[in-house]
């Protein structure tokens, strides 16, 4: 992997089928009245930060989370805590996952029992599972769970990062993860379709622009009902 430039074309090249489908079901999810509900584990926070309360990003989003995997709660037992089981399926049932939610679940391996607890609490409660995930990394990681995200997930898309998620040097890869590359650019990409198909649809702008208090303000007061944690 020499061009990171590269490897984010590839990945919104390889996915463009499962990223409309996932725009879909978010603009489907708006217009019921619905969340998204991101969810992820240790690393894969950040991807679930990248979709909450944030300029530009969707305003009906509400994080499904455990303290427990946040790895400034702690490094190794975040690690730990992923893979217990009744951890992944506590949260679920804590959210309280809708019919009319989309629930996008980062992993890198989704092998874990923590995004596949989620994954089935999603599924049982009717609602739309995205999977955002590495099938490679999947296929070569210990298997935790009695099943696979890729599995449980209405539509799968494949971050395409290799086992280990180093990448460099390429000979022998030590450094430079690329998973949360991976997963910015499909969200990024996700709302891009969203925008096509509900431009109307509710979304934050940037705290640091003059007059978006108002805006940011009459949203919270729309959603805050719905998403406590703002």
């Amino acid at each position: 992997m020499d061009s990171l430039a590269e490897y984010v074309d590839l990945v919104g090249s390889r996915n463009e089928a499962e990223i409309v489908m996932a725009a879909r079901a978010i603009a489907a999810t708006s217009a019921a009245g619905g969340l998204v509900r991101p969810t992820g584990a240790g690393h894969s926070l950040a991807a679930v930060l990248e979709t909450f309360f944030r300029a530009g990003g969707l305003a009906f989003v509400r994080p499904i989370w455990h303290p427990r995997v946040l790895p400034f709660y702690g490094a190794r037992t975040a690690t730990a805590a992923e893979r217990e089981e009744g951890v992944g399926a506590s949260a679920a049932a804590d959210a309280g996952i809708g019919a009319q939610d989309t629930v996008i679940v980062f992993s890198n391996s989704g092998t874990n029992p923590f995004p596949v607890e989620v994954a089935e609490s999603a599924a049982q409660a009717g609602a739309t599972v995205v999977a955002v995930t590495s099938r490679a990394a999947g296929e070569a990681a210990p298997r935790r769970a009695a099943h696979r995200l890729v599995d449980l997930a209405n539509i799968v898309i494949d971050t395409h990062v290799p086992p280990g998620d180093a990448t460099w040097p390429p000979e022998n890869p030590v450094t430079a993860p690329v998973s949360s590359l991976a997963t910015n650019t499909i969200w990024t990409l996700i709302l891009r379709e969203v925008y096509e198909l509900a431009p109307d649809a509710a979304r934050w702008r940037s705290a640091n622009m003059a007059g978006n208090d108002e805006f940011n303000r009459a949203l919270v007061e729309r959603f805050s009902a719905q998403i406590p944690e703002l």
